[in-house]
């Protein structure tokens, strides 16, 4: 049994198709709450399995827990299901809160309940943020390496593999296993591997013989892959051949992965070759602790720079220059301003783009007396390099030395809340969006990634109350923007300034300059797709998912000859899609650096909750809403300030099919605005006339 911790599984059994789990919990901690239970909840939905628990033992400060699951009980649910998280529950009064269990080994996936006439299982394992979580799969090989070593030019390795129908039943005889080694994704390579005996498996986990053979170890030499020109990756498979039935089939594993609990990863040699060095580096990945073996040339100069980098990277990110910098921050703060200094930023200094853009635009010619800068995120330079713009990095000396001083500040998204704002500095906050989805303190819940409702809310809040001015684009915003930030400065309502540009430059010599520049092909009618994120898809903080449910396919056959796709995805999205099979069809214009832009050379709008829909009304032309999974967005993740079913400016569809129907529709009888289109222009576009940066500016600026 493992040694106890927090919220942590100590061991797990199966008997009798029941999993019993033990689990230790600080005592001190349950105090704290007025009740605490545990529970199986499904990751996609909302499903969820209360389970039963009772207190076993304690040792030392800890209370054992022993969890039951009869799988026998559920097994409907469970297999109609895919995964299933273990969580602790804790309340007090009408705060509950949730954390998953914790689990510190992977070999727990030996615990499989097999459904032969469906060719798949149930198994628990450790997930790759160290959470025990369970899993419906079809029948698949696993493999896991906890042993390596580099000796000269040897890769010596051991670990085990799981195959559970061949632990599990006589029905399936193994005949071969072998290493596939995969070098930069493109050649293969087999290895012999030899099965060994591991008995620790074996003794703790129920199966038949085969199952003491379940190591596997191996070697090879890995200077047959040097390479002074480029940097080599190598990636591992195993490849197992078994007997079914009479018949011979070959079944080749996920990606192998690596032990990440281990101590000596990772593993670094230097290593001579030919006169010169070559540089070995053996870890796990970081998201998926695959296996990962990289082979590059060894630069004495480019190693101390690069690990010089590495260093200051880490003290650039720890706490104690964060408090260094933000007591710098302050004290420069209190030096004189520099009254006739802005700095200004846009979605956290990623992009020259949107209403600030267009005040800065606007005082560049009117108020020519002000020095501005541009706050610009060190990976997002190149979007400044040939702006002509006087920019500075973000956090960098020389931002340190303006930004405390400067007179305004013109923002779009919130600073981070460590920035304190000095009393001679004002806070132009821009926002970037009319809002339809809940905001801030009018959200019931909160679905992202490194926080919860309470603090989410509290954080929110204490930036808004940095504020001065705020920007609302009209009557209904300014509503909504006053109770859901709780704003009580100086609302400007004064139409988007960002959306000038739209009324000022809808000409077609305009358009097709845009075009030429983003190298587009300006005899071809142009969809603009433009969806939002969703909260509770993510990788991590600030990284969020987004899969693309269109079927593009489907839309090259139909639309291929007369038009092409513009995507373009909300800047937290952090996705790479390949859409080389659609070259000269699909055009990924998500970094393309203001949206503007893309309203103005596209003839229809595809979007889904995106607030992009109440800028592109103002050029009148038709939308269409994708929302296949408006049920779930609508009433678990934000929830809409009205009824957006009925109030859309365009049809709502919810398949590939419907949307080519819509738009050869258009095609047919051309763009006919609705009722509800008009009303929806009328409601929320009146302000719009191409003056907003002129009205901001002279409220800002013109009164201080």
């Amino acid at each position: 049994m493992s040694t106890p911790n927090n919220n942590q599984v100590l061991d797990i059994t199966l008997n009798d198709n029941k999993y019993e789990i033990k689990v230790s919990l600080k005592e001190n901690i349950l105090q704290d709450y007025d009740e605490y239970y545990f529970s199986l909840e499904e990751r996609e939905t909302e499903k969820i399995i209360y389970i039963s628990s009772s207190i076993i033992d304690k040792i030392d400060e800890y209370i054992i827990f022993k969890l039951s699951i009869p799988f026998h009980e559920n097994s409907e649910t469970f297999l109609e299901s895919d995964i299933w998280d273990l969580y602790l529950n804790q309340r007090k009064g009408e705060d509950l809160k949730k954390n998953k269990v914790k689990s510190n080994y992977d070999n727990i996936r030996f615990l499989t309940i097999l459904f032969p006439d469906l060719n798949r299982m149930f198994y628990p394992y450790t997930s790759n943020k160290g959470k025990i979580s369970f899993r419906l799969n079809e029948y698949f090989l696993y493999s896991k390496i906890d042993t390596v070593s580099l000796e000269k030019n040897e890769f010596s390795f051991s670990g085990y593999f799981n195959f559970p129908p061949l632990y599990k039943s006589n029905e399936y005889e193994l005949s071969d296993l072998k290493l596939i080694v995969i070098y930069n994704d493109e050649n293969e390579y087999e290895v012999p591997v030899e099965r060994f005996s591991r008995k620790d498996i074996y003794d703790k986990y129920d199966g038949n013989e085969e199952l003491l053979g379940c190591g596997i170890k191996g070697q090879f030499n890995f200077s047959n892959y040097f390479n002074m020109e480029k940097t080599v990756f190598l990636k591992f498979y195993l490849q197992m051949t078994y007997k079914h039935h009479g018949e011979f089939e070959t079944i080749r594993s996920t990606r192998i992965r690596l032990d990440h609990n281990s101590k000596e990863f990772p593993i670094k040699r230097i290593i001579p070759h030919d006169n010169k060095k070559m540089k070995v580096i053996v870890k796990p990945t970081k998201e998926s602790s695959y296996l990962s073996f990289q082979i590059a040339r060894y630069n004495f100069k480019s190693e101390v720079v690069k690990n010089t980098k590495s260093v200051w990277l880490k003290i650039r990110r720890g706490e104690k220059l964060k408090y260094l910098y933000k007591y710098a921050f302050y004290m420069l703060g209190k030096l004189p301003a520099r009254k006739k200094s802005v700095m200004f930023e846009s979605f956290l200094g990623k992009q020259y783009s949107d209403s600030p853009r267009a005040i800065y635009e606007y005082m560049l010619k009117e108020y020519p007396e002000y020095n501005m800068y541009w706050s610009v995120d060190r990976r997002h330079l190149k979007y400044f390099e040939d702006k002509n713009v006087n920019y500075v990095r973000r956090f960098s000396i020389k931002w340190l030395l303006v930004m405390p001083r400067a007179g305004y500040w013109v923002s779009n998204s919130r600073l981070p809340l460590w920035i304190p704002k000095p009393n001679h500095t004002t806070y132009l906050q821009t926002w970037h969006g009319t809002p339809l989805k809940r905001l801030a303190t009018d959200m019931d819940e909160v679905h992202m990634p490194g926080t919860n409702t309470t603090k989410y809310k509290t954080n929110f809040l204490k930036a808004t109350n940095k504020w001065d001015y705020l920007v609302s684009p009209n009557a209904y915003s300014t509503e909504i923007f006053r109770r859901a930030f709780q704003f009580n400065k100086t609302m400007i309502e004064s139409g988007y300034p960002r959306n000038d540009f739209l009324i000022n430059s809808n000409n077609e010599e305009t358009i097709q300059q845009i075009k030429k520049n983003s190298n587009l092909p300006t005899d071809k009618k142009v969809i603009l797709y433009a969806p939002t994120w969703r909260d509770n898809q993510f990788y991590g903080r600030g990284k969020y998912k987004f899969n693309l449910e269109m079927d593009l396919d489907k839309l090259r056959d139909e639309l291929g000859e007369d038009y092409i796709i513009l995507l373009r995805l909300h800047y937290l999205v952090a996705e790479n899609l390949d859409l080389t099979e659609y070259e000269g069809f699909v055009y990924d214009f998500s970094s393309h650096e203001d949206i503007r832009e893309l309203y103005l050379i596209s003839d229809m709008l595809i979007t889904d909750y995106s607030s992009v829909f109440f800028d592109y009304a103002n050029l009148k032309r038709p939308m269409m809403f994708f929302v296949y999974d408006i049920d779930d967005y609508r009433d678990n993740l934000r929830g809409f300030y009205f009824d957006f079913e009925k109030k859309a400016p365009g049809p709502l569809v919810k398949t590939t099919e419907g949307l080519l129907s819509e738009i050869k529709q258009i095609e047919q009888n051309g763009f006919i605005p609705s009722e509800t289109t008009e009303a929806f222009y009328n409601k929320f576009c009146y302000l719009e006339d191409g003056n907003a940066s002129k009205r901001v500016v002279n409220e800002v600026f013109d009164s201080n």
